[in-house]
């Protein structure tokens, strides 16, 4: 896609496509509790560093590089960043400050590298991640590696985490098995209003 169609997002836009804890639109972005950005050709989202009572954040299907603008909303919950560019994660410290941090999706990105994943550690509370459909998805013991990265995880790409996934050479069979029908669950949240 060329660079003259990607947009940076705006005041004006984020209030367009927020909601307040009332349920309503917000007049200001301090008040935003949940945004849905997706499919908006956004290139960078500087103007959600204001955005610090924001709890769910969806920026999927977008051109973003970098998630840094997002190191002040730290009452964020759920963030859907899938279906971006995004190749590197940033630092420990970023996500040691999103202390309420449960549902990353991070599936079809860019992202190739565990010491990039690593850095999700020091996010306490995050227990549901998705990164299939990324370069790093695709290497051998990939899931061994991520779930033994990131402790408080229950769930990566879909799939609860098994004890096989967690000590190596440990084969189970049956429902235990990792990656059993009997281990899937939906993460993807449901909202009982369209926004």
């Amino acid at each position: 896609m060329e660079e003259h169609y990607l947009a940076i997002a705006s005041e004006s836009l984020v209030l367009g496509h927020g909601r307040s804890l009332d349920d309503c639109r917000a007049a200001e972005l301090e008040r935003l509790v949940t945004i849905n950005l997706s499919k908006q050709l956004l290139k960078q989202v500087e103007v959600l560093q204001a955005c610090s009572a924001l709890r769910s954040c969806t920026l999927a299907n977008n051109y973003l590089t970098d998630i840094t603008a997002l190191r002040n909303c730290v009452q964020i919950i759920h963030l859907d960043l899938h279906g971006n560019q995004i190749q590197n994660l940033p630092g420990q410290e970023f996500w040691r400050q999103l202390k309420n941090l449960k549902l990353l999706y991070l599936h079809n990105n860019r992202i190739r590298s565990v010491q990039n994943v690593e850095s999700l550690s020091s996010s306490p509370t995050l227990t549901g991640l998705t990164l299939y459909d990324t370069p790093l998805s695709l290497q051998k013991s990939y899931r061994h590696i991520v779930v033994n990265s990131i402790w408080s995880l229950k769930a990566l790409d879909n799939f609860v985490v098994s004890d096989e996934e967690i000590i190596e050479d440990w084969t189970l069979q049956g429902k235990f098995k990792a990656l059993s029908p009997d281990l899937y669950i939906n993460m993807l949240l449901v909202f009982s209003k369209v926004m």
